[in-house]
């Protein structure tokens, strides 16, 4: 072998000599140290108790009848309502046209953000090219501005291009966002070492082969995060699909809640179904994306 080169496998057996020579005495210590104990599970189990019960109790009261609601003693336990409610919703709004509006919109602009971020986080982390910085300055720069200040003139231009009433209104102006581009950036440059796409580069492969096969696996986690919180923010976004979409026919999740909370009575039961309904998909791409999610985070922490 080269002087200089370590080989993996003997300083793995080097480690386990070692370790089995001190008879294993400090590997038992260090790991009986991080072991958690009895106060830190009961804080991890009341912090998911507390996050858990408002979904709980919106189960509850969707369940329920509205009358149940008013009692001195509000029900605990799930009634058998559920389906009587979740017919009323469906039939006091058009919540299947809802739920696929917000799905179209929601999915176009989770796969844009995360497509198009990691393209530019890449360009900004790894390519050298001339005002690079004062470029990136300028797009972090744009975070500053308050969304209402471009309400009026995002809707001039709107009703100008024709598209109000339509759902090209609510994808177009969120298909990348600031910071989606810093994160990417920000990830690029802790998972892609530069040496990595130089090496890659010399073999012969071209911007979008290092891209594609060094860059994407290494910020893959990362990406997932973003998506669902890009997912979940235009999933819950109300305020501009308020404003230029029909509510009698390109209504959204959340402005179809509105119009069941719209009503001279309350009906909580009515509410918190179909709040119950629209918080489903969020908690199934949760679901899919979990791994992933946990792996960004805890490389985001580690790192960090």
């Amino acid at each position: 072998m080269a002087a200089g080169v370590v080989n993996p496998a003997s300083w793995r057996d080097e480690r386990a000599t070692s370790g089995a020579t001190n008879g294993g005495a400090g590997d038992g210590r260090a790991a009986g140290a991080r072991r958690p104990g009895v106060l830190v599970y009961a804080l991890l189990v009341g912090v998911v108790a507390a996050s858990a019960f408002p979904l709980y109790w919106s189960f509850v009261v969707s369940s329920s009848d509205s009358s149940a609601i008013g009692e001195a003693s509000p029900p605990l336990i799930p009634g058998g309502y559920l389906l009587d409610n979740v017919r009323r919703v469906f039939d006091t709004v058009d919540f299947w046209l809802a739920l696929q509006n917000s799905l179209i919109v929601s999915g176009t602009v989770t796969l844009s953000n995360v497509v198009l971020s990691s393209l530019a986080g890449f360009a900004f982390a790894r390519l050298r090219f001339p005002g690079r910085n004062s470029l990136f300055l300028v797009v972090i720069g744009t975070v500053m501005v308050p969304a209402q200040l471009g309400v009026i003139p995002l809707y001039m231009v709107v009703g100008e291009l024709g598209w109000y009433g339509r759902l090209e209104a609510v994808i177009v102006p969120g298909l990348i966002n600031a910071f989606a581009v810093f994160w990417m950036r920000q990830a690029c440059e802790e998972a892609v070492p530069t040496e990595l796409v130089d090496a890659a580069r010399v073999d012969g492969c071209s911007l979008w082969a290092v891209f594609w096969h060094v860059a994407v696996p290494a910020i893959r986690p990362q990406a997932a995060v973003l998506g669902m919180v890009t997912f979940m923010a235009a999933w819950n976004d109300f305020f501009w699909p308020l404003i230029v979409l029909d509510p009698n026919e390109s209504l959204t999740v959340q402005v179809a809640l509105s119009r069941l909370a719209s009503g001279y009575f309350l009906d909580y039961s009515l509410m918190l179904t179909g709040a119950t309904l629209g918080v489903l998909p969020v908690i199934i791409v949760f679901i899919v994306l979990a791994r992933q999610i946990v792996n960004g985070i805890t490389r985001v922490s580690v790192n960090g």
